[in-house]
């Protein structure tokens, strides 16, 4: 859809809109097209238009979670949340209509050279979201789990992984170790974003903006929000992020939080590699399976990052657990310089043809120290896991 039919749908969709300029603006390709607008009173807007019912079915679960934000508790956050303006249906489809917020999106790159003004921007941010009250999800009938029923659902969730004969037992057991070393487990519950990465926090400089993507929000662990950072090539911006935050939240972050963080990394590449399964998806499938080639590679060349507390079983597994065949041209080279891949998570948005975003981890060979004091209240939380690992992202990703 072209940014001046976009432009019409908005007028539609927006009492008294009068759109005196127009133009395409970023998203998800595969989801959705998207138009900035400028009104006859200078303005500005952003339309959203689905290409597939998934992709409006998202904006529309957005659309109620955002309806949960009172005003009171929109003043209370450092950062602006989107507002509906308007919509329209067209058949199965709805497009919305949202007031602009100043800022844009920037790459991992570009977030890690942003220094320490803007760690402590995304630290404190992170740390609002954890703190919002509970109340609000449930009020919301928004998924809930205790940090047991988290766990949980994660072991189910790798029972199904499981089911796929497509991933190397050696990932299914160092994921199934972790997920049973109950120590790692012993977190409180809170307010999660659930699809929280680089292109969900807009900047304006060095100033958080603005958090999008709500449609994932739930009370569960507070790790899933800080995936996203194992992509960040850069553990002095990485401390600095968990210092503010732990500085900003009510209450201290529990020690384990960025070796679940990196679990939750990894184990995006198995949800990914189901989703694909479930779609019948053959693109998917290899996509994944190409991933998961490449992560295991790293791990048996170079250890991989620690995730669990407890030293990891010797098992002998295979050396040849992924058929060649099945690897895309490439991996095998990467993985030979210890290239890990990372999959931004919750990447449900994507459509069954669509591949997810992926960043890529080279691991060093040391061994690092099992802890870094942190500032303030964060001062015993356990930055191994992602001081392990520096990363950087291919050409062409």
């Amino acid at each position: 859809m072209t940014a001046i039919e976009l432009a019409a749908i908005a007028s539609a969709a927006v009492p008294g809109l009068n759109v005196t300029a127009f133009g395409p603006e970023p998203d998800d390709a595969a989801d959705f097209s998207s138009a900035l607008l400028v009104d006859s009173e200078n303005r500005r807007w952003r339309v959203r238009s689905p290409k597939h019912v998934e992709a409006s079915a998202r904006l529309e679960t957005e659309r109620q979670v955002l309806k949960a934000f009172s005003p009171a508790i929109r003043a209370e956050l450092p950062f602006l949340l989107p507002t509906v303006a308007g919509t329209v249906r067209q058949g199965e489809l709805i497009t919305f209509v949202y007031s602009h917020i100043v800022g844009k999106p920037e790459s991992i790159e570009e977030l890690s050279s942003g220094g320490a003004a803007l760690a402590l921007e995304i630290g404190a941010a992170i740390a609002a979201i954890h703190d919002l009250p509970q109340e609000l999800v449930t009020r919301a009938d928004l998924p809930s789990y205790t940090a047991n029923e988290f766990r949980q659902r994660k072991l189910n969730e790798l029972d199904q992984a499981a089911t796929t004969g497509k991933i190397p037992p050696s990932l299914l057991l160092r994921w199934e170790h972790a997920m049973e070393d109950v120590a790692l487990w012993r977190f409180n519950a809170s307010v999660v974003h659930g699809d929280l990465h680089e292109d969900n926090i807009l900047l304006d400089g060095p100033r958080v903006t603005a958090v999008m993507g709500w449609t994932d929000l739930r009370v569960g662990d507070p790790a899933d929000d800080f995936a996203w950072l194992v992509a960040i090539n850069d553990p002095a911006f990485v401390d600095t992020v968990m210092q503010a935050y732990a500085a900003a939240r009510h209450e201290t972050p529990d020690p384990h939080l960025l070796r679940r963080a990196a679990l939750s990394a990894e184990f995006a590449l198995a949800q990914w590699l189901v989703k694909g399964v479930a779609a019948d998806s053959a693109r998917m499938v290899a996509d994944a399976q190409g991933m998961l080639a490449t992560l295991k590679a790293d791990i048996d060349t170079h250890g991989g990052q620690p995730i669990s507390t407890e030293p990891a079983p010797l098992v002998e597994v295979p050396a040849a657990e992924v058929p060649a065949a099945e690897v895309p041209s490439g991996t095998r080279d990467d993985a030979a310089t210890g290239t890990i891949p990372v999959v931004k998570p919750a990447a449900t948005g994507n459509d069954a043809g669509a591949a997810p975003a992926v960043e890529q981890a080279t691991t060093a060979g040391a061994a690092p120290d099992d802890r870094t004091p942190g500032a303030g209240s964060g001062e015993d939380l356990d930055t191994t896991a992602m001081k392990v690992i520096p990363l950087k992202t291919p050409p062409g990703t």
